[in-house]
């Protein structure tokens, strides 16, 4: 049976006391951390590196869900393994060799991951598909938080989860995801929901009505709800 996870993107956080801000969006109900890596180079903005994944590692037990939006990838997996991730996600785009790049995070003993921009086919993952144990989709242009959900990804969603065809494979999506779509996303045939804006809207106390919301939107679409 599918499983709905809402994962808060720390992007979105307080980077002013990050680490507890970390443990509050779990404690209120998030299921990973997604954490996205920025370069200003494969995207317009830098966010943080290794150091700062160690440093906020300590404040939850809850798996790592690293996102990786630089460029080249292969030479900080590594570091970024060692930080304490617990999936490693690299972009098709990044690099000319997406079989390496996901042979060296399965190295690493983690999992491993492939992100979609949304101008990508999803022909690109085709000959990896055994490989890998997250689809990552991008339903924005990568580089900023707060931006608006692209209607065309959901389209892209369905088509991969046919390629999925039973494999033990997450679908994740992330950009623009709000309780008003996170129904179409979920019955595109996601099942991991990346949410920044909308999940630390409010500051901490709305954390838990936040992601609540999503999680129903979502499972009610798949007729999960309670």
């Amino acid at each position: 049976m599918r499983k709905i996870r809402i994962l808060p993107s720390i992007l979105s956080a307080d980077f002013a006391d990050l680490g507890a801000d970390v443990a509050a969006c779990i404690q209120a109900g998030g299921d990973m951390v997604h954490v996205d890596i920025m370069d200003g180079h494969f995207v317009p903005n830098i966010s943080f590196g290794p150091m700062v994944v160690q440093a906020i590692r300590k404040s939850t037990d809850a798996l790592f869900d690293t996102h990786l939006m630089i460029a080249p990838a292969d030479p900080y997996l590594e570091a970024f393994a060692k930080a304490g991730s617990d999936i490693i996600t690299v972009h098709a785009e990044a690099g000319p060799h997406l079989h390496r790049s996901l042979q060296a995070i399965r190295a690493l003993g983690k999992k491993a991951g492939v992100s979609l921009n949304p101008g990508t086919s999803e022909t690109a993952i085709e000959h990896v598909m055994d490989m890998i144990d997250l689809v990552l989709v991008m339903s924005v242009n990568p580089g900023f938080g707060g931006q608006s959900f692209i209607p065309g990804a959901l389209d892209k969603i369905s088509r991969i989860r046919a390629m999925i065809a039973g494999r033990p494979i997450a679908l994740e999506v992330d950009g623009g995801v709000t309780p008003a779509n996170a129904g179409e996303v979920a019955a595109a045939g996601a099942d991991w929901l990346v949410a920044g804006s909308a999940a630390f809207k409010g500051g901490r106390s709305q954390y838990a009505a936040n992601i609540r919301a999503l999680r129903e939107a979502a499972e009610s679409a798949i007729g999960l709800a309670a």
